[in-house]
């Protein structure tokens, strides 16, 4: 609000120049330069804001590239154009909020850090980016074993328990260690809870399908067999359904075994047969890898480890998040392209000219990549005004990704009341877990 208001206050200054100097546009000109400064969030208020709208966009966009695959789009497809949005989304936040007016005092802006000597910084950015992209590369094989709710809920929390204690001590203990760390136990507890959901979830499937009348069409491999009646490959798809328009036939409803076989047709990623712990394996390294890229991050902003040379100010915000968002494109389109002629995961092979031709649904891949790169970096920036440990607040997506996961993907529907009370417990402690991070946000202090 004081930011506002000191901009109201400038305007109209520059208004008054106008009127009554000669020259009035090149004065009013130079005026809104001399008045205006880069725009840093510096209170809690604002830091909660952001988290909040970062909570919104780190929940919606897994659910979004998710929707793509069970769709039958190639993952590797996916990420391609998820990647350039994403780094899109860290130049646009680069040259408006980190290039807009004067350099303040300790904080120069965008363009000015570019040519500074502050190479330590900018390698602890990248790396957090390459950890980053590791962990969204796996997550996006993840959804597909163990689900969009399980993944996210496991993966966030190991974020928190992990991540958030490394930055309680990165940011010279500004958070509240007796509110803070009971938080960072319940996200714990979440870790647990989360697993048993999967476990529970992943038996009720199997209950289902070994009693389904149609269960002819998994093979000895579990792999499904094609079958024409659920889903014509060579017809076109309905993003929205999933299925050919003309020649599609009644759809299973959701939670049924009948659904479980047409989703296993139709997607890229084939999962039946698979072991359960390919799918947990692969979320608890895609924790590991998410719990370091905001540490990574906050020593690239702040030089807890003193490797700048004198008088060399730190990275700002803007400049760091445009570096780490350098390497995430760097590595996520590098191993995709890989993938393409190299796929994991039964998924089928491809090249890059068959992926400038799939235009079936890019435009939610490029609306996934925004998605995900705002609200990276409103999370960073909340982070740099309340602390790191309070920003990994936002952790709490798979509330959000929960939500998606049972209004678009049916997930957990015809499930064993035994699921939907550990998933009751699981999100309970998700929603006491985010109200305690929250509580313990401190102040960090710009001098």
């Amino acid at each position: 609000m004081e930011h506002v208001l000191a901009c109201a206050s400038s305007l109209l200054s520059c208004h008054k120049v106008l009127q009554e100097e000669e020259g009035g546009p090149l004065l009013l000109l130079s005026s809104i330069r001399a008045r205006l400064s880069m725009y840093v969030i510096e209170d809690k208020g604002g830091a909660i804001a952001l988290m909040l709208a970062s909570l919104l966009f780190l929940g919606t966009w897994p659910a979004v590239l998710t929707l793509l695959e069970r769709r039958g789009r190639l993952p590797q497809h996916t990420y391609l154009d998820y990647s350039l949005t994403n780094l899109l989304a860290a130049v646009l936040i680069a040259l408006t909020f980190g290039q807009l007016g004067d350099s303040k005092r300790g904080m120069p802006n965008f363009f000015t850090q570019l040519s500074q000597d502050n190479w330590p910084s900018v390698l602890f950015a990248m790396a957090g980016g390459v950890v980053l992209s590791v962990g969204n590369l796996s997550t996006q094989y993840a959804w597909a074993y163990v689900g969009l709710s399980v993944t996210e809920v496991i993966s966030s929390s190991m974020v928190v328990v992990i991540g958030t204690t490394l930055n309680y001590f990165l940011d010279n203990r500004i958070n509240r260690a007796e509110i803070l760390f009971p938080g960072v136990a319940c996200f714990l507890v979440a870790v647990i809870l989360g697993s048993a959901v999967h476990a529970s979830n992943a038996a009720d499937n199997e209950k289902k399908l070994s009693g389904s009348t149609n269960a002819n069409k998994l093979g000895t491999s579990g792999t499904v067999e094609p079958s024409k009646q659920v889903l014509d490959k060579d017809a076109p798809k309905d993003l929205e359904n999933g299925a050919s328009g003309a020649k599609q036939v009644d759809r299973a409803e959701a939670g049924t075994a009948e659904y479980l076989i047409e989703l296993e047709e139709r997607r890229s990623i084939k999962v039946f047969g698979s072991n359960t712990f390919i799918g947990l394996g692969i979320v608890f390294f895609a924790g590991v890898c998410f719990s370091l890229f905001s540490p990574a991050f906050n020593l690239a902003t702040n030089d807890q480890w003193h490797t700048l040379k004198d008088g060399v100010p730190h990275l700002v915000v803007y400049t760091a998040f445009f570096y780490f968002s350098i390497s995430c494109f760097v590595i996520g389109v590098g191993l995709n392209i890989l993938f393409l002629y190299r796929p994991m995961a039964g998924v089928p092979r491809s090249s890059f000219g068959a992926y400038l031709r799939d235009w079936n649904g890019r435009q939610w891949a490029l609306l996934a990549g925004l998605l995900c790169g705002f609200g990276n970096g409103f999370q960073f920036m909340g982070g740099q005004a309340a602390g790191y440990a309070a920003a990994d607040a936002v952790q709490a997506l798979p509330l959000v990704s929960t939500f998606w996961g049972v209004l678009l993907f049916g997930e957990y529907r015809k499930s064993s009341r035994k699921t939907y009370v550990l998933l009751g417990f699981m999100l309970f402690m998700f929603v006491a877990a985010v109200a305690v991070l929250m509580a313990s946000s401190g102040h960090r202090s710009t001098e």
